[in-house]
């Protein structure tokens, strides 16, 4: 299929790939609290490893395998503890898997800059696998199932993403943050903040679970720091010469250049919901 999709422009491999992987998202999240668990833990697993892989392209030798399984388990518990299967101590349990990382470099000989990977190490699973785990909580949580909730943020997220784009392609003239991403443009930003406000406003009218204010704050918080995401993704790839995180998504690059985004904002979605629930 990826082959296929190469014979089409940039714009077109965009939708079709968006409209398949939107399909396929949004199918797993609504089949059952399982597939919604299972949907992110996948794509969790697909962008830390393609985190890691990034980050050696420098040289770096971060510890990928104990990294991502640390981030797969960190998933585990969130989705086992909050569908009240575990109890909440089991949690406890990410300490000492996280400490082991310690001692497996201890043992690494041919690593010239042990602390150096170790932090790299650490850095995957606070930048991918906390995010995608807080994102499990955020649809799944004692007796409640609110697939919902998570496809409002999902589709803020996604018209802001295409508001920018299509904002900062038509009219985009003064630029956002040139030292870092160059074609991003205030225009863009704007654009895409209104397309969010404006879909949150549609969103709180048939999803009444959370209050009006309430998603509008969600709308400002994806807004800014899912442009900040991007950003922050641009300089990252920057620091390693790179164009794309990938090549798995025609048309959007890898799986860190499709949920940079995601990755900043829901921190903050979650600690204002919990603080204001």
């Amino acid at each position: 299929m990826t082959k296929r999709l190469d014979n089409y422009s940039n714009l077109t491999q965009r939708i079709i790939a968006a409209i398949v992987g939107v399909v396929i998202i949004i199918s797993a999240m609504f089949y059952s609290p399982l597939t919604y668990w299972l949907i992110f833990l996948l794509i969790a697993v697909l962008t830390q490893t393609e985190f890691y892989r990034l980050v050696g392209l420098n040289g770096n030798i971060p510890l990928t395998i104990y990294g991502t399984f640390c981030g797969v388990v960190l998933n585990v518990l969130t989705y086992f503890i909050e569908s009240k299967v575990w109890p909440f101590k089991y949690y406890y349990a990410i300490i000492p898997l996280l400490t082991i990382t310690f001692f497996i470099k201890l043992y690494k000989r041919s690593d010239p800059k042990p602390f150096t990977n170790l932090g790299y190490t650490f850095l995957g699973i606070i930048y991918v696998a906390v995010p995608f785990s807080l994102a499990i909580e955020l649809g799944i949580e004692p007796e409640t199932y609110k697939p919902l909730l998570m496809l409002g943020i999902l589709l803020i997220l996604w018209v802001n993403d295409s508001g920018a784009y299509f904002a900062g392609t038509l009219v985009g003239k003064r630029k956002l943050f040139e030292r870092i991403s160059p074609k991003k443009t205030w225009e863009g930003f704007f654009g895409g903040a209104i397309s969010s406000l404006l879909v949150a406003f549609l969103i709180s009218r048939y999803y009444q679970d959370l209050s009006l204010w309430k998603w509008l704050t969600i709308a400002l918080i994806i807004a800014i720091t899912g442009t900040l995401g991007d950003l922050v993704e641009s300089l990252f790839k920057r620091s390693i010469a790179i164009k794309d995180s990938g090549s798995m998504i025609p048309g959007h690059g890898g799986f860190l250049d499709r949920f940079d985004g995601l990755l900043l904002s829901i921190p903050f979605i979650v600690t204002f919901l919990k603080i204001f629930s």
